[in-house]
């Protein structure tokens, strides 16, 4: 349609019209003057016919619009009345869209173009047409194109069979509403027995548990009052070791005077035992040598086996020893680092270059609770900025420094999916619906495999504890916006 009063523009239109485009509209002929004028249900013959008492039912005129839309391409331009030529180019399903009260007026009003309707009609439909003008419509056939014929054709008694086409259409909405609502009720009825049901076995639940809770109660009862026995138990069992204790440190302190007393014996025995043994050195000096002797050729007699032995076994040199014992013991060699190794330097803790340094371990992780950072750095500005501001400092740390980047939000509250496209080398992450970020931050650091640096930033201190127990290395959100205000 174009804006010209409504009318259809020719690129609308669709075939079924003899009319060129142009065509200028034929004057109306006699006929069509004089069925203008013509009392309604006026026959050709002249004959009056009993109009309807009631308006044409919505069914019946759905049916009869769609018969002219069906014959509107056989007429000319000329055929047409004056209020349906701007219909003419529209194919027949544009037309009952369109122009279906426009056709249903032109029908009721213009004789004629009604005729002529009814015309194609008994050329479409023979046998239907031939058997209402006997009088006698076809029993199997439907009661709406049988109605839409009577209207159209107007044969004797068309009146009735289109009433009672209408009352039939009525009666059959009504019995189909009639079995909706019994379908519907008995659902409802389903529902409501299912809704018993299940308050019934809700009560039953509910019961079982509160009794559940009692014994739980009665329980922890028990064991409150088993527990004070217990207390009053250790306190007399603390103050009969206090007496203990006392009678234990009186009786050291006499052992201790008796072994003052035996240790100055002792001291006074072995100095008479050194000068023994010193005079014993002396008188031995004159045979010492021939014991040397004997004990020389002994240790050359070892040697001298030790070497065979060696030689035996093919031994490879003490200074080409692949591995020592000592190698084989894990630890830390100097110049390798580790994160506690890096956290023992003199950085503090907001320092960039703690981060720089960090991020420079092996295979190192770096997981960042978004909006913890967003909010703590610029917390003015809208969420959409904020993320966005801070993925784009995070494309270009992990490009700097090579880490796998990790950024989480909180997702809970998010009624439709975030349009974001991650930016290189970020990984971005929403939480679940009814999970924290905090918690999701918590799994990917349990996801990592033990030893990986993995390194977490936020400010939230059960984030940073949870993480640490995992054993990541947490640090502040400060920390990471000093670094990206340098990047």
């Amino acid at each position: 349609m174009d804006g010209n009063g409504g009318r259809p523009s020719p690129e609308e239109s669709g075939p079924g019209t003899a009319m060129p485009e142009h065509t200028p509209p034929a004057p109306e002929s006699e006929e069509t003057g004089r069925s203008a004028v013509t009392p309604e249900g006026a026959r050709p013959s002249g004959g009056e016919e009993p109009a309807l008492d009631r308006p044409l039912p919505e069914g019946v005129r759905h049916r009869v619009v769609a018969v002219a839309a069906d014959a509107f391409g056989g007429f000319t331009f000329a055929e047409l009345p004056v209020s349906l030529r701007p219909y003419a180019r529209f194919t027949p399903t544009r037309r009952v869209k369109y122009a279906a009260t426009a056709l249903a007026a032109a029908l009721e009003s213009d004789t004629a173009f009604r005729q002529k309707v009814a015309g194609r009609l008994r050329e479409a439909q023979p046998e239907l047409t031939e058997a209402l003008d006997a009088g006698s419509p076809p029993p199997a056939a439907d009661p709406l194109d049988v109605a839409a014929a009577a209207y159209l054709l107007r044969p004797p008694g068309w009146a009735k069979l289109v009433a009672t086409a209408g009352e039939e259409a009525q009666r059959a909405d009504a019995e189909r509403a009639d079995e909706e609502a019994a379908r519907e009720l008995a659902r409802l009825r389903e529902e409501v027995a299912a809704l018993h049901a299940q308050s019934r076995t809700e009560a039953a639940r509910a019961r079982a548990e509160l009794e559940s809770v009692r014994k739980e109660g009665d329980a922890l009862h028990r064991k409150l009052r088993a527990a004070h026995s217990d207390i009053k138990r250790a306190e007399a069992a603390r103050r009969k070791l206090q007496v203990e204790l006392e009678e234990f440190r009186a009786a050291a302190a006499h052992d201790r005077a008796a072994i003052e007393s035996e240790m100055r014996r002792l001291r006074t025995r072995l100095a008479e035992a050194e000068g023994a043994v010193e005079a014993n050195r002396k008188a031995a000096r004159e045979g010492r040598s021939v014991e040397d002797v004997r004990l020389r050729l002994l240790l050359d007699t070892v040697l001298d086996a030790a070497s065979g032995l060696r030689r035996e076994l093919a031994l490879p040199p003490r200074d080409t020893m692949p591995v020592r014992p000592a190698d084989t013991v894990d630890a830390v060699a100097p110049g390798q680092m580790s994160a506690r190794d890096i956290a023992a330097r003199a950085l503090s803790a907001t320092d960039p270059a703690l981060l720089d340094q960090l991020l420079a371990l092996p295979q190192a992780h770096l997981v960042v609770d978004g909006y913890n950072v967003t909010k703590t750095g610029y917390p003015a500005m809208p969420l959409d900025k904020q993320r966005l501001r801070l993925l784009g400092g995070l494309a270009a740390l992990a490009a700097q420094s090579g880490a796998e980047v990790t950024c989480v939000f909180d997702g809970a509250d998010l009624d439709m999916p975030v349009l974001l496209a991650p930016p290189r080398g970020v990984r971005v992450l929403f939480s679940k619906s009814g999970e924290t970020a905090d918690e999701l931050i918590r799994r990917l650091v349990r996801a990592e495999p033990p030893g990986r640096p993995v390194v977490v930033v936020s400010a939230d201190r059960e984030v940073a504890d949870g993480v640490a127990k995992a054993g990541a290395r947490p640090v502040a959100s400060t920390l990471l916006l000093n670094r990206l205000a340098r990047v």
